[in-house]
């Protein structure tokens, strides 16, 4: 069809890059939240204009879709397996260690005799060529029709493209938690020969049955990890795989014992009295397209007739639907909601917590009383994990007491578990605290968002690098130190930007670093600062600045770069020894201290004219100056302060005595002033205090470093 006018629905919400890591798979949840792949937070339409709030990472790449609590479950892609789906995500990450049954990463595809897998050898199963392990997870669902069997109903279930197969996972719940076992074991759900078979979404249809997406085409591995040269690439051309694109088909799945339900659904031509009718419908289609459309209309004429829904025992799924439409329209009243807190039905005391959360956000912060007793007295498992989460999430006073408390005197593993996660969570990689500006703290924290969203699939959430399924070596390499990672940032942005193939110290990897370039300059500059600044990380923080600068110096590159070839575009550091000298106008005794940890201090308030002086043994070709400043922590909750300089120019002489124009000039920022310039031949340097201000601090400066251009003859000792 054709839409009848285009609107902006909401913004700053997707990003460039390889399709691996941009957002997809908008879902409109039961909460009336929309959720989505990639992102670490949620969207809502309102009235009055879309709003977002923060969410837990997903874990997910291609797929979400909800149970018929309305629990959000996401798909991740490279693992194979489904992403979070323990608790409602914007609650955090409570994923146990045990939520998948042993070998599940295992897949038991036919035997389609291709061996098209990236992983090549290791990770093919012979003499059949199946891929031994999922790698290509896509699209899912949770069966909640009504013309398949009873059997089906709340199994989830997801693509796997490499496997040509359609995976059926069971969600066993104990004691408050969740694991996924296969329900067919040592085989799959549909399994086919046909090599072009490719399920990337599965989705419940109006007719009770399911619908899945067949991609249909020879190659469905992103063009960053199939590129001349690979295993894969080589599969490709022996089987001509990339002569079959561009085709496609959906699949209804039927069962023999049933027929479709052949009634078309016609809601938007319906009245909201006739879209109420269609929360109790038995299929979970019907029921989550009224609630939506009920929520988009809002037409408060119906408020009495779902709260009479809500209220009726005997009205199943429907009671749930009802309650989040009264909150969805702005319609649920906190005696409503208290009274369904003691409800017969554990799970719809469940949902009245999460309902009641959005009263307390509007001011109803009575219910936090509320929620304190539930999770003392209810006598259900999984209530009281909601109450805790609830208490958790929005902050309420007492909650770290409470949880503690109720940790202790309840034996459920569950609550034990989620109790233990509130109370000591897990380390968060952190930055190196009052070492950073606000500004850098900032952009540290948004990259910690945007690694959490695209990069932990490979690198690990503790920066170690993911263990390949099987134990076969890592996905990605180890970031945490990494001298790669901590030396000149420019190795850091070059890998971002182009990607890198190959091995690393003799060591290969089960997945290729994709190029990024697609991505803006602060996305990159953010995860590198991240990447540089966590897992015992200490290095400086990139800058847009420095991505443009080499986004520009490498326009028009396309291939990946390996290991070799980007070491040789870096500048080289030179390690100051017995051999260099340096000098200062202000404080001149202690001027070494900059090459070191020891320090370099004006000792008295920075003023214009101030200077500081590099003289290596011998001239050498220098394209960068870095040193550290010290940051002073602000006082009485004030913002640090940086020692840089306010302002400066660079100059350069081969004798001392007669010096160069600026070969730079500009302003020190934060704890690591990096000052890059054209390559230019000098054996002295001197930067100059420019700048003016009251209340001025000191300038200071320690591990003070010139940096040689790449591929210039070795000039200092290093």
């Amino acid at each position: 069809g054709v839409a009848d006018r285009k609107e902006v629905f909401t913004t700053n919400f997707g990003r460039g890059g390889s399709m691996e890591v941009q957002p997809s798979n908008l879902f409109w949840a039961m909460d009336n939240w929309m959720y989505s792949t990639v992102n670490t937070f949620r969207i809502r339409w309102t009235p009055n204009g879309v709003i977002r709030e923060a969410t837990g990472p997903s874990s997910s790449q291609w797929g979400a879709t909800q149970d018929d609590r309305g629990k959000v479950w996401f798909q991740h892609g490279a693992s194979g397996l489904p992403g979070y789906f323990q608790f409602p995500v914007h609650y955090g990450n409570f994923a146990p260690p045990d939520q998948f049954e042993p070998d599940l990463e295992i897949v038991w595809g036919a035997p389609i005799l291709v061996g098209d897998v990236q992983a090549g050898i290791p990770g093919t199963r012979l003499p059949d060529g199946s891929v031994i392990y999922a790698t290509a997870a896509a699209g899912n669902a949770i069966y909640r029709g009504d013309r398949l069997p009873q059997d089906l109903v709340g199994d989830y279930l997801h693509g796997e493209t490499v496997a040509r197969s359609v995976r059926r996972l069971r969600p066993v719940t104990s004691e408050g938690l969740t694991q996924l076992r296969n329900v067919h074991p040592r085989s799959e759900f549909i399994r086919s020969l046909d090599p072009l078979f490719r399920p990337v979404g599965i989705s419940n249809a109006p007719d009770g049955t399911l619908y899945i997406a067949d991609m249909y085409r020879g190659v469905i591995e992103g063009a960053p990890w199939a590129k001349r040269g690979t295993y894969l690439w080589e599969k490709i051309k022996q089987y001509q795989l990339n002569a079959v694109l561009g085709h496609g088909r959906v699949w209804r799945l039927t069962h023999e014992s049933m027929t479709p339900d052949r009634t078309q659904p016609r809601m938007l031509a319906q009245t909201p009295a006739q879209l109420v009718a269609h929360l109790s419908h038995p299929n979970g289609w019907w029921r989550d397209t009224a609630q939506q459309l009920l929520v988009l209309k809002q037409d408060r004429s119906v408020v009495p007739a779902l709260q009479k829904l809500v209220r009726t025992p005997t009205s199943g799924l429907a009671r749930l639907h009802g309650l989040w439409t009264l909150e969805g329209l702005g319609s649920l009243d906190a005696a409503l909601a208290r009274g369904l807190l003691k409800d017969a039905d554990a799970g719809m005391r469940v949902q009245a917590i999460r309902a009641s959360e959005s009263l307390y956000k509007a001011g109803e912060t009575s219910f936090a009383a509320d929620w304190r007793s539930v999770a003392e007295t209810d006598p259900e498992t999984d209530v009281v994990i909601q109450a805790m989460l609830t208490l958790y999430h929005l902050k309420v006073p007492g909650t770290t007491e409470l949880v503690a408390s109720v940790g202790k005197s309840r034996t459920a593993r569950g609550i034990e578990w989620v109790a233990g996660r509130i109370l000591d969570p897990p380390a968060a990689p952190g930055s190196r605290g009052p070492m950073l500006t606000e500004d850098e703290r900032r952009a540290v924290e948004r990259g910690a968002t945007a690694y959490a969203e695209s990069c932990f699939a490979c690198h690990g959430e503790n920066g170690r690098g993911s263990p390949m399924p099987g134990g076969a070596g890592l996905r990605g390499p180890a970031l945490a130190g990494s001298v790669r990672v901590t030396g000149h940032r420019d190795y850091v942005i070059r890998t971002l930007l182009h990607g890198l193939t190959g091995p690393l110290d003799g060591r290969t990897y089960g997945e290729v670093m994709p190029p990024l370039g697609a991505s803006s300059d602060a996305w990159i500059a953010d995860v590198a600062s991240y990447i540089r600044n966590s897992f015992g990380n200490s290095a400086s923080v990139v800058t847009e600045a420095d991505v443009a600068r080499v986004r520009g110096a490498a326009a028009g590159r396309t291939a990946l770069w390996t290991a070799e070839e980007l070491a040789s575009t870096l500048p080289q550091p030179l390690i100051p020894d017995a051999t260099w000298r340096a000098r200062a106008s202000h404080n001149p005794g202690a001027a070494a201290g900059a090459f070191d940890f020891t320090r370099w201090s004006s000792g008295t308030p920075q003023q214009p004219g101030m200077w500081f002086e590099i003289e290596a043994p011998h001239p050498v070709t220098l394209t960068e100056v870095q040193f550290e400043s010290q940051v002073i922590p602000g006082g009485e909750g004030g913002a640090p302060a940086t020692t840089a300089p306010r302002g400066y120019v660079v100059e350069v002489s081969a004798d001392g005595k007669t010096w160069s124009e600026p070969v730079a000039q500009g302003r020190g920022g934060g704890r690591t002033t990096t000052i890059p310039f054209a390559p230019v031949r000098a054996k002295f340097v001197r930067l100059t205090q420019t700048a003016a201000g009251e209340g001025a601090s000191p300038w200071t400066m320690e591990r003070l470093r010139l940096y040689e251009a790449p591929g210039a003859a070795a000039g200092a000792s290093k």
